[in-house]
């Protein structure tokens, strides 16, 4: 009987820690904090690798990401429970419920909050409040602003691209402790410009609207389902869609140079970006050519490729 309740115990300890997995949505968070902590690592004041800092900044991004997207499960477990590939999502499925995943979102927000002001402060300030700051922000817009508009009009898209861009100048200033692009940021005597967080900002800002809508016109079906208004066009997956896709692609391209013009990263990198950035172009392209899933499924998944081949290839040739 003992080896019953003890295996029983174990199972059921597995299937909460697998629940609060697919609360955070690890795999989604784990790609937004890995931007966060290599524009950290970008900074011109961070010179080598402290494993430490890294794993905090790791720690901290996972904490205020999974607390948003908790969030956004609590407020969306009616419309989960409707669509297939969200139905299984904890709260969703009854799991879970609200009390508990609110309860987690407000305790690992607020953690991570701190995490970044306290453990990112320089000698001047003792706390990080920019970089604090930004957390709190980037968790508000996503959980109470972007998720709610979802179901209101398409233009959530551009807002949720906001906080989806955040994690790269956050840690940047977790970094600098410095918002302000035109700031000086001063290593070894020498001069920096803060320009670069912006800079960062700005790739991962346009890459989402190619990426999201790649998504949102593969599960269609599932979000009209549940009342989400994600495509900029009402009817649904149509050519301005795909217009729009390469529109944002193509903007990508004089942004994806600024890293090398601002002395962030070097030549290799440029053609490395450059490189990226024309294959989602030319995928983008085919979406509006041929107008089906299997193009826009091309872009979603070129898409993914993309961000850790672009800012893996500036960490690598930074200056």
């Amino acid at each position: 009987m003992t080896g019953n309740t003890e295996t029983s115990t174990s199972f059921s300890i597995a299937a909460k820690v697998k629940d609060y997995f697919q609360l955070i949505k690890f795999t989604l968070s784990f790609t937004v904090v890995f931007s966060c902590v290599v524009c950290y690592l970008l900074a011109p004041n961070v010179i080598g690798f402290d494993w430490g800092m890294i794993g905090v900044l790791f720690l901290a991004g996972m904490l205020v990401t999974g607390s948003a997207n908790a969030i956004n499960q609590s407020v969306e477990k009616d419309t989960d429970a409707m669509m297939k590939r969200t139905a299984k999502r904890p709260v969703a499925s009854g799991r879970m419920s609200q009390t508990e995943a609110y309860t987690f979102a407000f305790i690992a927000g607020a953690i991570g909050v701190w995490m970044m002001g306290w453990f990112f402060g320089n000698n001047d300030s003792g706390f990080n409040w920019n970089a604090a700051g930004l957390s709190a922000f980037s968790l508000f817009l996503y959980a109470f602003i972007y998720t709610p508009l979802k179901k209101v009009n398409s233009i959530a898209v551009l807002v949720g691209a906001f906080p989806g861009a955040l994690p790269c100048l956050i840690g940047w200033v977790a970094a600098t402790n410095m918002i302000d692009p035109f700031g000086k940021i001063t290593v070894n005597g020498k001069e920096y410009a803060n320009f670069g967080g912006w800079v960062l900002f700005a790739i991962q800002f346009l890459w989402q609207f190619p990426h999201f809508w790649a998504i949102a016109w593969v599960a269609h079906s599932d979000y009209s389902k549940a009342g989400f208004k994600l495509l900029p066009a009402d009817k649904g997956p149509t050519r301005f869609t795909a217009i729009q896709a390469v529109m944002y692609s193509v903007l990508m391209i004089p942004v994806g140079m600024l890293p090398y013009y601002i002395g962030m990263s070097g030549q290799l990198s440029l053609w490395i970006v450059l490189a990226a950035n024309l294959f989602m172009v030319i995928q983008s392209l085919r979406l509006l050519k041929n107008m089906d899933v299997k193009s826009a499924r091309r872009v979603m998944f070129s898409s993914y490729i993309y961000l850790p081949i672009v800012l893996l290839a500036l960490l690598a040739d930074k200056m």
